[in-house]
């Protein structure tokens, strides 16, 4: 059987034609844009998304540091409760402050007793505020319990847009 050599044509030879040396690998590499990360914008466009406006919470004339409220009540984080703490013994503690909306008690699925903290939820604002003053550093079964707000508000910085991501660190 004879052997078949394809041979390029002429047009073909002329269209792939290379230069030599380095000389055509530098030009296709200067007249490549570089492009980086999402969005692929040309110049002058801004980036995608940059014009949309989102919603935000209302938030209080005052932008001072403290706690902040959920969207159902004022809930309170307490630390360091004995693993073999019932949810009735939170309960009964904190319930002499004020009307618990809500309590949760996490267990360790591995072992079934507590993790340790809880969640426990207020109406008011006064209520959550009079359990912290008077329940932080008290005892629950033998074992000292800290208690502190669960959400916090952070100071604001006036210097920078909230929507300016050149600041953050990656």
């Amino acid at each position: 059987m004879a052997e078949l050599e394809l041979q390029p044509t002429a047009e073909e030879r002329d269209e792939f034609q290379m230069d030599d040396g380095d000389d055509s690998i530098l030009k296709l590499k200067q007249s490549a844009k570089k492009r980086k990360g999402r969005g692929f914008q040309d110049d002058g466009e801004e980036a995608k998304g940059s014009h949309l406006q989102y919603e935000s919470m209302d938030v209080d004339g005052d932008y001072a540091t403290g706690p902040q409220r959920s969207v159902e009540g004022w809930i309170v984080f307490v630390s360091n409760i004995h693993e073999e703490a019932q949810e009735d013994d939170v309960y009964e503690k904190f319930a002499e402050y004020g009307d618990i909306k809500n309590l949760h008690l996490n267990l360790d699925r591995r072992t079934g007793f507590i993790k340790g903290y809880a969640l426990v939820e207020f109406e008011t604002k006064k209520e959550a505020q009079a359990a912290i003053d008077n329940l932080n550093g008290t005892n629950l079964l033998d074992q000292a319990i800290k208690v502190d707000w669960c959400f916090v508000k952070g100071p604001q910085n006036s210097n920078q847009k909230r929507g300016d991501r050149d600041g953050r660190r990656r």
